[in-house]
């Protein structure tokens, strides 16, 4: 009667590691548009036209020619925006002295034009 709908990943618990790999592996690869960066509230723009890029056990966030992100994929916390236009990654920034960060990268979409 009803189908099962196949979603990007199997897990329901965003703990777990399976999540968190799924989630990298559906993230890697995206183009991104927009870097907001979360400080006591207020956002900034940090970055315009850039990737996610997943290597290894680490996920790269890479925006105005500069890594503004780089974790391990099981010390991050990530969801989807509910417009599904961005993603939303709380982190520990292994590449800015592992301070806790919260960045929101906005998806780029490529329109296809008709013939």
């Amino acid at each position: 009667m009803f189908k099962k709908k196949n979603g990007w990943t199997k897990s329901k618990n965003p703990n777990s590691k399976r999540y968190k790999q799924d989630l990298a592996n559906y993230l890697d690869g995206r183009a991104i548009k927009c870097v907001t960066e979360r400080i006591d509230g207020i956002e900034e723009v940090v970055g315009k036209s850039g990737a996610i890029i997943k290597k290894e056990d680490e996920l790269i966030i890479y925006s105005s020619q500069d890594v503004l992100l780089r974790t391990k994929i099981e010390d991050l916390y990530a969801w989807e925006l509910l417009s599904l236009e961005g993603v939303v990654i709380t982190a520990h920034d292994l590449e800015h002295g592992g301070e806790e960060r919260t960045v929101i990268a906005f998806y780029s979409y490529w329109r296809q034009l008709e013939d």
